[in-house]
């Protein structure tokens, strides 16, 4: 049985993320009639909503992919910034490395929507560079801002933070440290993210940081800015998909797929979101484009910023591919994430009977016939692969748990609604977990 699906080897790490932080408020209600000031529509309110934006939501994705963030970047002294720093401190976020830089003001983007429409966005913001006072005393905090970090993430959105001298410090410091660092780049200019291990733009961004004529091809592309970089790139490119070229110029293509493309908003961040836990996990590019690609496809299938977790990318994935049902010891953290906040049911299975009988498919049936329950099989004893394989292509069986030692981790983190045992064909009710593993 192939246990070593990409998914289940992600597990949680410490991450680093660099960028510009921003508010996203949502201003939501209904339009019944037009204004006797001038020919525009009145916007009823109904309520109102605020969301970290930028490298914010990169953030979000990450926390909802297991992660442990902390957050390095700039926020004024304001409402907005006190709303980020509230926000993300609930979220459980390191903000000990958010500055609080009082002569910059928190850029705000103001989405007014009415029936599920965005009329308009109004934006507050001032670009400003980083102050080289500011800039200085992060260089000197980088020793302990990098203590315990597994890999960074910058989020790169244009708005001053990212100053050439900033990153290049970050990224020889990581380089030092061993620490890999994956990039999502604005600009025509990617020379300042030379030496970073990844590069993550979109098509047109690529092609204008290339600075090669719009109809050049993407390996032409790609060739230039590796010479600029020195990095492997990961170029998206929407609804076509993903396409990774190596340090060497090779590369490999990876069509999204997606029940419906409603809108590409926010996409980007939860790519980086993903290839960062990925990477981090220890997963090649390869199999880290395989992931993004699957978040990819559930982010652009909502509209706006979509918070994409472990749980919603397991359920793409089975799908696709039972392998992704079965668990062992070392890749049981990615099941607790993918059960969170959801309704488990658990059923203790022995093979000894050596086959699945029309009893135990009844169980199966009834114990999974609530679409708000995930029904996991806990194997008792020795596991045949064909037996496996078996539970495991059956729609009832969301995941499967082969060993104890998996059990009682998983069920540390987790607390079953309802525990069963099937024995000696009949389908039994037991109190608690343990009493599923003592039998």
């Amino acid at each position: 049985m192939n246990l070593a699906g990409s998914f289940c080897q992600l597990s949680s790490k410490r991450v680093l993320v660099v960028g510009d932080y921003m508010l996203d408020t949502y201003t939501i209600g209904k339009v019944r009639r037009i204004s006797p000031e001038a020919p525009v529509s009145v916007l009823q309110v109904e309520k109102e909503e605020n969301r970290p934006g930028g490298s914010g939501n990169v953030i979000l994705n990450l926390i909802s992919m297991g992660a442990e963030v902390k957050a390095l970047g700039r926020i004024g002294n304001d409402k907005a910034g006190s709303i980020l720093k509230e926000t993300f401190a609930q979220e459980g976020v390191n903000i000990s490395s958010l500055f609080v830089d009082n002569d910059f003001q928190t850029p705000l983007k103001n989405r007014i929507i009415a029936e599920n429409q965005q009329i308009v966005r109004v934006d507050f913001e001032k670009i400003e560079p980083l102050s080289e006072v500011l800039e200085q005393q992060i260089i000197e905090s980088l020793s302990s801002i990098l203590e315990d970090i597994d890999i960074v993430a910058i989020s790169d959105y244009a708005k001053g933070f990212c100053s050439r001298t900033l990153l290049e410090a970050i990224i020889t410091n990581c380089i030092k440290r061993n620490i890999p660092v994956i990039v999502d780049p604005k600009g025509n200019d990617f020379s300042k993210y030379e030496g970073a291990t990844i590069i993550k733009p979109n098509y047109s961004e690529a092609v204008i940081a290339s600075g090669l004529d719009a109809n050049a091809s993407i390996d032409k592309v790609a060739q230039q800015l590796i010479k600029i970089t020195k990095s492997a790139l990961f170029i998206t490119r929407s609804e076509k998909g993903i396409t990774i070229f190596n340090q060497n110029g090779q590369s490999e293509n990876y069509p999204v797929h997606v029940k419906e493309v409603r809108d590409v908003v926010g996409a980007g961040d939860t790519v980086l979101a993903t290839l960062t836990c990925a990477i981090a996990s220890g997963l090649t590019l390869t199999e880290s484009a395989k992931l993004a690609n699957v978040a990819a496809g559930i982010a652009i299938e909502h509209l706006g910023c979509a918070r994409v977790s472990l749980s919603d990318m397991a359920r793409r994935l089975l799908e696709t591919d039972s392998v992704y049902k079965v668990f062992d010891e070392e890749h049981i953290f990615a099941l607790q994430a993918a059960l969170k906040n959801r309704r488990v049911v658990i059923l203790g299975v022995s093979q000894k009977g050596g086959s699945l009988t029309p009893t135990l498919f009844k169980a199966l049936r009834k114990l999974s016939s609530n679409s708000e329950t995930d029904l996991i099989i806990y194997m008792k004893d020795s596991t045949d692969v064909e037996f496996v394989s078996l539970l495991a292509s059956l729609h009832e069986v969301d995941f499967i748990v082969l060993k104890s030692q998996s059990l009682q981790s998983l069920c540390e983190q987790i607390h079953p609604n309802e525990v069963y045992i099937f024995d000696e064909d009949q389908l039994c009710s037991l109190e608690h977990t343990e009493a599923l593993l003592l039998t």
